[in-house]
């Protein structure tokens, strides 16, 4: 039987437009919906104001963003941490593309994109203190 959206418990996974919403939230912190807006035209793509705040109000609705409406401006706010939702996200890409093998998913991005020596030491770092843990 498919499972619901309410069977998933309290981990709502945000549409491809939401998480672009909360990656400015998140990188910015508390923001007007202009500011959203302006934002989303300058780095990711042409979006009309009004479809940028129906989609803040909805995202509200979902327990996404939280909303300050004391002032004139109204002032939103993720309400979802971005290490939870990052994770979750990624838990889920693990189990339903690579059969829950982090393994696999870690070869199959080393495969596909050039990394710097920087981020190869980082790599060997973390493969020590996940070794020195077992």
């Amino acid at each position: 039987m498919k499972s619901t959206k309410k069977e998933k418990g309290d981990h709502p996974e945000p549409t491809k437009s939401e998480l672009e919403i909360l990656q400015v939230l998140w990188e910015f912190g508390p923001s007007t919906a202009r500011f959203v807006n302006d934002h989303l035209n300058q780095h990711n793509r042409k979006v009309i104001y009004m479809s940028t705040l129906k989609l803040m109000q909805i995202m509200v609705e979902k327990g996404f963003l939280k909303k300050d409406e004391s002032q004139m401006k109204h002032i939103y706010w993720a309400a979802v941490e971005e290490g939870k939702t990052k994770g979750y996200l990624l838990d889920r890409v693990v189990d339903t593309l690579f059969n829950g093998s982090a393994g696999s998913l870690m070869m199959q991005l080393l495969g596909n994109k050039k990394i710097s020596p920087t981020e190869m030491e980082t790599f060997r770092e973390l493969i020590k203190k996940i070794d020195q843990k077992q």
